[in-house]
């Protein structure tokens, strides 16, 4: 993939995780391979913590965050969710399952909603979430190891067309462009 232009203002990637708990490190992993494309006007890092996000991302206008998340679907499903100004709140149990979930008591959806109520949410927040196979201590498992393409692209696709839907044929039936989507496995 050759460098494109990020269009727009502000725009960030993190990637949000734990790199010694397995597949809880896909959020660094991908973050650290959308660094490596250096996209222009693209800033990228990692977190381990969700709530360091609540006033570092306020002055974005996108966000995109890549996480690990425990939601009952295969390992490796790849699922995008818009959580930005002018959306609808994430519910407490959203992003519960994440990896964040059994580690932390103030998970991701927490720290979106206290950045909602505070005035700090970026324009427009995507979370990307892989789901998790294991989180404990190790490397990431196969299906998510073989996640990574289909997340970096996403995210690629997010950051380089803002206010682009992935294409159509990077969704399964479901919700409408905007709420939740995953991409095809």
């Amino acid at each position: 993939m050759r460098p494109v232009p990020v269009e727009g203002g502000r725009v960030a990637v993190v990637g949000l995780g734990n790199p010694d708990r397995g597949d809880d490190a896909v959020g660094p992993a991908v973050a650290g391979r959308v660094a490596a494309l250096r996209l222009p006007g693209l800033e990228v890092v990692q977190r381990e913590d969700p709530t360091s996000l609540i006033h570092w991302w306020g002055e974005k206008d996108l966000v995109v965050v890549v996480d690990a998340v425990r939601s009952n679907r295969a390992p490796g499903t790849v699922r995008i969710t818009e959580a930005g100004v002018g959306r609808a709140p994430l519910t407490n149990d959203a992003w519960a399952g994440t990896g964040r979930g059994g580690t932390h008591a103030f998970g991701l959806a927490a720290a979106v909603e206290l950045s909602r109520a505070l005035g700090r949410l970026p324009r427009r927040l995507v979370l990307v979430g892989v789901e998790a196979e294991g989180l404990d201590q190790g490397a990431l498992s196969p299906a998510v190891r073989g996640s990574m393409d289909r997340a970096v692209g996403a995210v690629c696709r997010i950051v380089t067309h803002i206010g682009a839907p992935a294409s159509s044929s990077d969704r399964r039936a479901g919700p409408p462009p905007g709420a939740v989507r995953e991409v095809e496995s």
